[in-house]
């Protein structure tokens, strides 16, 4: 329920505190004393759009507050997953406003987006407004409320994951069939390219190693000459550098026993002497092993042609991305030679998945038609009551295609009268009757709605006299169930209420102020007879007030 709200520099309020009770509450004041200013400073913390030219001139900024008890309600998961702070007797929103247009947002002191707000909103308080009344000819409203008195929540989740699978795979089987078309205007091609690569037979590294071999090949007979001119450097009696080396060695060796330091010498001429020792035949094998193969070098040149061509057909930069671009063909090839069976398992999926939305459909349907007998019976036993015996009133479901509601198609039909026509709502209730009409719902998915608090603006448009004693009384029996707080211009309303504040605007020379006062005993009694007798207060008016707030704890049962 709320508890507290404070608003600060929002239009003409410079400061404003009050405290709600539980129980059934009312607000009165005259026309333009800033009761919807109330209303509108309310709907900044519920998450509505802000507005900079509502803050007070001259003000820095406008702040909004409200303090809600949500200890009888099962919050926890809502906080955990935005990660806000959670209290789990009480929550405080905030909304602050700046002349620029910025504002912000915060839950239990943590900042939060106006989804938040909104969401978070919804389970604290329920505000009907007049413009509230046009959802009475809304078919998603209509729909709403027979889910609320047939409980249909878990019903509901349960529809709502059948027809998310549904449209899941409904959107995977039009992707399928996309690719698959595709593929198949491609196919031709997709088969060219793969054989075209599968024939090269590339091998991963083989592009470097025929590119050095090619290297080889075009230039050996300098390469022999090279490595001939090394073996006789390396081995030529006398002056070789295996002979100088030798010689070396010896010398180093000869001066060990007069220079031990020699002995180093000796070792790295010793390994020196044998690496040039080996390398002089291996340089006379390698350059006896080479020969100028013309039939090689045009393969070689020939495959490198092949493996060139590829790349640039295929912009690759390497054999390697021409092997993964033939694995990738080879794969699509396998995907087209087996769609069909692929498009069909998911058709099957798709069929299976409608099986289970139809099914979950069906008793979300049959569940909607007993709620629907059951509003049909007790709206016309409440709006009966508010001076209009001969109301009928039914709910005409038809079926429609599963959507995201269900396959339930609904109208509320209505007659004032009693051998007048069902039609629409909308169709044929007055203001009057349309606002009867919704207070009688409300009062019924009150209980089920569980919502610990409801605010009614002016819901009484229209009605006056008897009819008004009785709509208080509907709303004081709300009351009993959860926090009630109704707008009214009606005394037989605001004399049904526990208790009752007055919005007034403090005028003086400088400014004018929107003020909110709780009136107890002879301030309420003076409040109701003025809304009585108007302007000029009379005698009678004051004891026909101190009747209507005696009696009125009568006939709410």
């Amino acid at each position: 329920m709320l508890q507290t709200l404070a608003i600060y520099n929002y239009a003409l309020i410079s400061k404003l505190e009050i405290s709600f009770p539980s129980g059934f509450s009312v607000i009165t004041g005259e026309t333009g004393a800033g009761k919807s200013i109330i209303l509108g400073a309310l709907s900044l913390i519920l998450g509505q759009r802000a507005d900079a030219k509502s803050i007070k001139q001259g003000a820095d900024k406008c702040l909004v507050e409200g303090a809600f008890d949500i200890s009888s309600y099962q919050l926890e998961s809502f906080f955990r997953e935005r990660d806000l702070e959670y209290d789990p007797r009480s929550c405080i929103l905030r909304r602050e406003i700046w002349p620029s247009g910025k504002s912000r947002a915060f839950i239990n002191d943590s900042p939060a987006g106006l989804n938040d707000l909104k969401e978070l909103g919804a389970y604290l308080i329920d505000i009907h407004s007049q413009h509230q009344n046009l959802l009475l000819a809304d078919n998603q409203f209509q729909l709403q409320v027979l889910d609320v008195l047939a409980r249909n929540r878990g019903l509901q989740n349960e529809y709502q994951a059948a027809y998310k699978k549904y449209l899941s795979i409904g959107r995977q089987l039009n992707a399928l069939k996309e690719k698959i078309g595709r593929q198949q205007a491609e196919e031709d091609y997709i088969r060219f390219q793969f054989k075209q690569l599968d024939e090269a037979r590339l091998q991963a590294g083989e592009q470097a190693a025929l590119e050095v071999e090619r290297e080889t090949l075009s230039h050996v007979e300098e390469i022999k000459s090279g490595l001939y001119r090394i073996g006789q450097l390396l081995s030529s009696d006398g002056n070789g550098v295996v002979s100088i080396l030798k010689e070396a060695l010896n010398i180093s060796q000869s001066l060990q026993k007069i220079y031990p330091a020699s002995d180093e010498i000796s070792e790295r001429l010793a390994s020196t002497y044998l690496d040039m020792k080996d390398l002089a035949p291996e340089a006379e094998a390698r350059q006896e092993s080479l020969d100028f193969n013309p039939e090689r070098l045009q393969e070689v040149n020939e495959r490198l042609d092949l493996i060139y061509s590829l790349q640039l057909k295929h912009h690759s930069g390497s054999v390697e991305e021409l092997i993964a671009l033939r694995n990738r063909l080879e794969t699509q090839i396998r995907e087209i030679d087996h769609s069909g069976e692929e498009l069909e398992n998911m058709e099957k999926n798709l069929s299976q998945a409608l099986a289970q939305v139809l099914q979950q459909a069906a008793s979300l349907s049959e569940s909607r038609k007993k709620a629907a007998g059951q509003l049909e019976k007790e709206l016309v036993e409440t709006i009966g009551i508010l001076g209009m015996p001969y109301i009928r009133f039914a709910v005409e479901l038809s079926p429609k295609a599963p959507d995201a509601t269900g396959s339930d198609e609904v109208a509320y039909l209505f007659s004032a009268s009693k051998n007048g026509e069902l039609k629409p709502v909308a169709q044929t209730a007055s203001g009057g009757e349309i606002s009867r009409l919704m207070l009688g719902i409300k009062s019924l998915i009150a209980g089920a709605m569980a919502l610990p608090s409801i605010i009614f603006d002016e819901i009484d448009t229209g009605v006056s006299g008897e009819i008004a004693d009785k709509m208080g009384n509907i709303m004081r029996r709300m009351g009993t169930m959860m926090q009630v707080i109704t707008i009214t211009h009606l005394p037989q309303i605001a004399a049904k209420g526990e208790s009752q504040f007055r919005v007034y605007k403090d005028e003086n020379t400088d400014s004018t102020e929107t003020q909110i006062q709780r009136l107890f005993d002879a301030e309420r009694v003076h409040e109701i007879a003025l809304m009585l007798s108007g302007a000029v207060l009379t005698e009678a008016a004051v004891e026909n007030a101190k009747v209507l707030l005696n009696n009125r704890s009568r006939h709410c049962e």
